[in-house]
């Protein structure tokens, strides 16, 4: 089995995610084709290596190139709708994003389709989620493992003005997954990110027995004094040994035995 183990030693988002994936093989020239397939225009992504703390990962950046308006939920739901992208690709997509509704809509108070996404809907965010889904996808990851996920604080400005870190809608998406929290005055988990693990991983906590064949790491953009990196460990889950029974040793001995 393909599985995946997403090490968060210093958080997650939406493209980290993509640039971890991609650096352990995503083609970038079938994710742009891929992506194609969204009834989506007004952006360009460029992907590009850098070194984070000595560390080579990969940085991708979407730049809106024209005006994008806010978008509900329904508006994202129905643009996925009308892609051509694989059901699979679409289906995960669309959980993540009604599950950031959901998030928002607690926080907010108010019905999951009055939600309208402001950060969260536009371009880069899209691309980030649908991306991402589309490099496990081509992946073929069978399954998504996950490190706790360490929060910061401080606050943060968006369209509703300062909020605090870790984001309100954040921790509502993780409400049941294992956090803890460390001295560091910057978002480390936002919301996307939050959504795309909380939708798409199994399990959370220590990495399982694996095989592991690539490793990759996904740049953030924050500038910091550690290693901000998104790292992804891509291999097969390994078989655990099978003690040999009781009787299957006590078999062995008396044969020993009988030989005497």
């Amino acid at each position: 089995m393909t599985i995946a183990y997403f090490d968060c030693f210093s958080g997650i988002a939406g493209d980290m995610i993509l640039g971890a994936l991609i650096d352990v093989g995503v083609d970038v020239t079938f994710l742009k084709n891929e992506l194609k397939k969204l009834p989506l225009t007004g952006y360009d992504i460029s992907v590009k290596s850098v070194e984070c703390n000595h560390i080579a990962a990969v940085d991708v950046t979407v730049a809106v190139t024209e005006d994008q308006h806010h978008r509900s939920l329904s508006d994202i739901i129905d643009l996925l709708k009308r892609s051509t992208l694989d059901p699979k690709v679409k289906k995960q997509s669309q959980n993540i994003f009604y599950n950031l509704g959901k998030a928002e809509a607690k926080i907010h108070s108010i019905d999951v389709e009055k939600v309208h996404f402001h950060e969260v809907g536009a371009v880069d965010s899209i691309i980030d989620v649908v991306g991402s889904v589309i490099g496990i996808t081509q992946l073929g990851i069978e399954k998504i493992y996950c490190s706790p996920l360490p929060f910061g604080h401080g606050f943060v400005s968006c369209d509703h003005g300062l909020l605090p870190l870790p984001a309100p809608a954040t921790v509502e998406l993780l409400k049941g997954i294992p956090v803890y929290s460390v001295d560091r005055k910057q978002e480390l988990v936002t919301p996307t990110g939050a959504a795309i693990i909380a939708t798409l991983v199994e399990n959370f906590g220590e990495m399982p027995p694996m095989k592991i064949s690539k490793i990759g790491y996904g740049s953030g953009k924050i500038p910091s004094e550690y290693p901000n990196v998104l790292r992804v460990f891509l291999g097969d889950l390994a078989q655990k040994r099978k003690n040999k029974t009781t009787k299957e040793k006590t078999g062995k001995n008396n044969k020993t035995t009988d030989s005497m």
